[in-house]
């Protein structure tokens, strides 16, 4: 238990300082290079895309519902709603035993 709260510790200060060092280096710019804001631009489904693709490796019937709802909700709703409309529908399928 004591190794696992110096790896939580070590993961927060490293996600803090990848976070704050991007927002130190960028500040330093007047103006963004318009690839270097559409890189940016791109990492959020990157990193959506890094978290969802292996769990519909192993999903059941429950999260393949949740995922496609998320995608049909995610054309009408903004990210928020989209996901928690997505985690309430994922728990009631799992709390009714559709998985």
């Amino acid at each position: 238990m004591n190794g696992m709260i110096w790896v939580i510790l070590f993961g927060a200060l490293a996600t803090y300082g990848t976070r704050i060092g991007g927002h130190l280096i960028l500040s330093r710019f007047e103006r963004i290079h318009p690839r270097v804001q559409a890189g940016l631009n791109a990492v959020p489904a990157a990193v959506l895309t890094t978290l969802v693709a292996p769990a519909m490796i192993t999903a059941g019937p429950a999260e393949w519902a949740a995922i496609i709802f998320a995608a049909f909700i995610g054309l009408r709703a903004k990210l928020t709603g989209m996901f928690f409309a997505s985690a309430v529908l994922l728990i009631v399928l799992r709390q009714i035993g559709f998985s």
